[in-house]
């Protein structure tokens, strides 16, 4: 699914679409010691983390890196092992160990989105290591890649209309574009996903000295937080979800409900620039929503050429904007960018956010600055570009039980796309094609829909907020009901994806609860900040 953070706003990704299959390799706590059924992953428990400077990218010099290694198969570890990347700040108060944070995605780096955006998190250093890390298959951990079939895939689903004119054609390409991913991607492919991530946490929470796992995270991130929930109740230390993920709803339907909460986040931004005489689509809110429609309409049918060679179309628009709407902070740049768009062709504003300007942060190669002599970590030139999508497909793909026929789709597909374009006509043929995006991957896994409920563990935060575009309140309200009694919900009345980057009531809470175990009554508030435009 797709996320962000506070003062210079990123996304933490909550999944769009996934890739290939994961098969359930033990679903219980993983064993230390071994017995005559169970394998020994002793030697994975007791290793410990050498921390040194972050070679590759551009960090603060407090930040440290490191490195764990996990088996590349749970079942078998013999078979082969993985080097997961970390980094961490040191606790500046009395230490009581570590707090690990996963930023989203899936496909989020954890080391370079810390390394960017550590400083909202320095509050927790009070009394925790503060801890990010790779998933196994993205960044510096083993990152998958499709090669050219990304390209392939995205050529296929460009903007919905060859979808729903030729969709076996569209369904042959992304067979093939799935055989390029697994072609590049190497061995870790068949052993990515949310269940065995949520087996390397506890591999981390012990290499890192904790007896119980304390965790914040965002998006994607409170999947891998309620999986690990499920699979380890007993180790669960002050565990936050902020952003709440679905766990049980198909593709479908969680891109339904996606571009019911694009469209939602849409509408308040319109409203929003109605009221300032500078607003692109003027004044009078009806007409400026039917504004939008058409422009993107109009861009599609003449798409405008830009800077860097090629055209910017309307569904390249609805790209930017998708970007955008992550987070209130981001609507003056928004505005001005359309109006740049509107009045004179200028395409380099919204192409600031289409082309992932604040998505997590990347580099080019060999630009860092830094001395890559040593350090714990390789460089990001080895991290392939195409990683984030190719890894959020990947994952989700691997946490879906469900793979539909040729026949299946298209049978549906008409009835789908007038649900999706009833619920949002800006972003619903956007987010039609992600119904597509697990045709040719292996079947993905059914333990979180079936497993991942009632845990039977100590009380952990679930944080939704009301006008989220990616994780809609009511999957908090929902995955809560799913969790049991453990489940506290805060309720924040703001806008934008994720609670902790924009209101400062839920990151005090959410810092009470981690620091000092201080819990919110569940179903308690915080209020919509001020708008300081």
């Amino acid at each position: 699914m797709l996320a962000k953070l506070s003062g210079r706003p990123r996304l933490r990704r909550c999944a769009l679409a996934g890739a290939v299959g994961l098969t359930l390799l033990g679903a219980g706590l993983p064993t230390v010691t071994a017995d005559k059924d169970k394998p020994d992953l002793s030697r994975f428990y007791d290793q410990k983390v050498t921390w040194s400077k972050c070679a590759g990218l551009e960090a603060p010099k407090d930040l440290q890196c490191g490195k764990v290694t996990v088996p590349l198969d749970y079942s078998a570890p013999a078979s082969g092992t993985l080097e997961l990347a970390l980094a961490r700040y040191r606790a500046t108060g009395r230490p009581r160990g570590s707090v690990l944070l996963n930023f989203g995605g899936p496909g989020g780096a954890g080391v370079s989105e810390l390394a960017a955006g550590g400083d909202e998190f320095m509050g927790l250093t009070k009394g925790y290591d503060v801890v990010s890390f790779d998933p196994r298959g993205v960044g510096r951990s083993s990152p998958v890649s499709c090669g050219d079939g990304a390209d392939q895939a995205l050529a296929a689903t460009d903007d919905g209309s060859e979808v729903s004119d030729d969709p076996r054609s569209v369904l042959t390409q992304l067979r093939k574009a799935a055989a390029a991913c697994a072609e590049h991607s190497g061995p870790v492919l068949p052993h990515i996903g949310t269940v065995n991530a949520a087996r390397d946490l506890d591999v981390m929470r012990q290499v890192l000295g904790d007896k119980k796992l304390n965790y914040l995270g965002f998006s994607y991130g409170t999947r891998l937080g309620a999986v690990y929930a499920a699979q380890f109740p007993k180790r669960v230390g002050r565990l936050v979800l902020d952003g709440v993920d679905t766990l049980t709803e198909p593709m479908p339907e969680q891109a339904l409900v996606g571009a019911e909460g694009q469209q939602k986040a849409l509408d308040d931004f319109v409203d929003w620039c109605a009221d300032d005489i500078a607003c692109p689509f003027g004044q009078d809110t009806r007409s400026a929503r039917e504004q939008v429609v058409r422009l993107i309409d109009s861009l599609d049918e003449d798409p405008v050429p830009t800077d860097w060679g090629g055209t910017f179309s309307g569904q390249d628009l609805v790209g930017a904007l998708s970007q955008a709407l992550y987070s209130r902070e981001l609507w003056p740049s928004l505005e001005r960018a359309v109006a740049q768009l509107v009045e004179d062709g200028d395409t380099r504003g919204v192409l600031s956010f289409s082309g992932g300007g604040y998505a997590l942060p990347r580099r080019a190669a060999g630009d860092d600055g830094h001395d890559d002599s040593e350090g714990q970590l390789a460089d990001q030139e080895d991290v392939p570009l195409d990683n984030l999508p190719a890894a959020l497909m990947a994952i989700n793909c691997a946490d879906d039980p469900d793979r539909p026929t040729a026949d299946e789709i298209t049978r549906n597909l008409g009835r789908l796309r007038a649900e999706y374009e009833q619920v949002s006509p800006v972003f619903g043929r956007y987010r039609l094609t992600e119904v597509l995006m697990c045709y040719g991957r292996p079947k993905g896994t059914d333990y979180i829909r079936t497993h991942v409920r009632d845990v039977d563990g100590p009380k952990m935060l679930l944080v939704g907020t009301r006008g989220d575009p990616a994780t809609p309140y009511r999957w908090t309200v929902e995955t809560a009901k799913r969790l049991g009694d453990a489940a506290v919900v805060l309720d924040n009345k703001g806008d934008g994806h994720t609670g902790y980057g924009s209101s400062t009531c839920v990151q005090r809470k959410v810092d009470a609860f981690l620091l000092y175990g201080s819990l919110p009554p569940s179903g308690s508030s915080c209020g919509p900040e001020d708008d300081d435009r």
